[in-house]
């Protein structure tokens, strides 16, 4: 330890300084009255004239993203805030103080602009202030500040999970104006996005894109205005999680749902499959419900998605029970088809329906007998052979009229069975059309 200030020492004499002069840190601060705290340097404006402006200079470097909630529409991010002024009552000649040119001084005893950032709702425990200013010989002072940063995003979430989100950090005084405080960036947006990209340590499930820096003046109305410089922060989100667990897995219930029209309708395992599968896709739309958040104007592509599969597969339950309950109608028309043949035979009533048109027949023979022997001459109304083969065969006509249509008033055995076979098959190729033009269509809005 010796030996090391000894060293220090001969250089210091090699150099030119004179060890016996006070070099000290001390000498300087009281020098520029910063030993203690004084209300004149740190509650006034370092300005020579109150008309003058003080130019603030703001620096941002992202070194980490934590958190982007849809839900809550938040952005939670890894920030080191570099905030420079001038302050014209801090100034000294490097020379005169054994060639210092900068140092620290605490914090309390510099005036520090009240810059602060607009979007910001993060908790103030999530803050590390740096306790020291570090002052320069030529007027320029500057803090640097670690902050585990929560601002406020509008998020636009409509090709969510292929979407790009920028969130917007604007920095501006709480109190002065637009004529007392000029905010700029010290670095260029190259040296930004370059420093942000080598010193980024954690994305998650974001690309880091780039920031921009713009510089506007906020009027509230009058003739005052506010300067602020707003940082935008584009980011990518990484899909393919999303895809695996949510896309994919929709499209496949889809999927199932056409092959189901090829389960036999005997085996009655078709209707509790597709039950499975719309439980299935109510699942993940639960899942999906938790992620987005509730916005009413404009429903995100995955929401249509989603939407229209369901109300397609329910649908298609809704065509199952119909085709189930016209087979089941068929079978019970081919059990009231056998109960009323029964009954035809064993009833005495249905009995003397049918000897009711024989009777018929013999009247009208005999009536028409008496009305040709009468009143008509001809050959043909004179054979009483060929109208009783006449009159026999409306017999045999208006019997089985009455027997089938009128006593028995039901579908031959199998009507039903074929109607609902057809409208099976029409609203499969129905299905089928719809399903590969929705998905062309919502492909086409998701990738443009």
């Amino acid at each position: 330890m010796n030996t090391l200030w000894l060293l220090c020492s001969l250089a210091l004499m090699a150099g030119g300084v004179s060890t016996t002069e006070d070099c000290s840190y001390h000498r300087l601060q009281e020098h520029l009255g910063l030993s203690q705290k004084n209300e004149s340097t740190t509650g006034l404006r370092p300005v020579v004239h109150w008309t003058n402006s003080t130019l603030v200079m703001v620096d941002m470097i992202l070194f980490g993203i934590m958190d982007l909630n849809e839900k809550s529409s938040t952005f939670t991010s890894y920030v080191f805030i570099s905030t420079a002024w001038v302050n014209y009552f801090i100034a000294w000649e490097p020379k005169e103080f054994c060639g210092i040119s900068k140092m620290t001084v605490p914090r309390e005893r510099v005036w520090i602009p009240d810059i602060g950032i607009q979007e910001d709702i993060s908790d103030t425990s999530s803050t590390i202030l740096s306790p020291y200013v570090q002052v320069h010989h030529n007027w320029l002072a500057q803090v640097i500040d670690q902050r585990r940063l929560t601002t406020s995003c509008k998020m636009d979430l409509y090709r969510f999970p292929l979407d790009t989100q920028s969130c917007s950090i604007t920095f501006k005084s709480m109190i002065h104006r637009a004529s007392e405080i000029k905010l700029r960036a010290f670095a260029s947006t190259t040296a930004v996005n370059h420093i942000t990209r080598e010193s980024m340590t954690t994305l998650d499930e974001w690309d880091f894109l780039g920031i921009a820096m713009t510089e506007e003046e906020l009027n509230y109305g009058g003739d005052e205005k506010w300067h602020q410089l707003i940082y935008k922060i584009t980011l990518r989100r990484r899909p393919l999680l999303y895809i695996i667990n949510l896309v994919v897995p929709i499209a496949f219930f889809l999927v199932l749902d056409l092959a189901s029209f090829f389960i036999s309708e005997a085996k009655g395992e078709k209707l509790g499959f597709k039950v499975t599968i719309l439980l299935s896709i109510s699942v993940l739309l639960l899942i999906l419900n938790d992620i987005l958040p509730s916005t009413a104007n404009n429903l995100p592509v995955i929401a249509i998605y989603c939407i229209v599969i369901f109300a397609l597969t329910g649908l298609s339950l809704l065509e199952t029970m119909l085709m189930s309950f016209l087979i089941d109608m068929d079978s019970r028309v081919d059990q009231d088809v056998q109960t009323s043949a029964k009954t035809c035979k064993e009833t005495q009533e249905e009995t003397e329906c049918r000897r009711e048109p024989e009777r018929d027949a013999e009247s009208s023979l005999e009536k028409v007998d008496t009305f040709n022997k009468k009143d008509l001459d001809g050959d043909w109304l004179n054979n009483p052979h060929l109208l009783q083969l006449i009159l026999k065969e409306v017999q045999n006509v208006r019997q089985e009229w009455f027997s089938v249509n009128v006593r028995c008033g039901q579908k031959k055995p199998g009507y039903w069975e074929k109607v609902a076979r057809r409208i099976d098959q029409a609203y499969f190729c129905l299905y089928l059309i719809t399903t590969i033009s929705f998905l062309i269509f919502i492909s086409f809005m998701w990738l443009h």
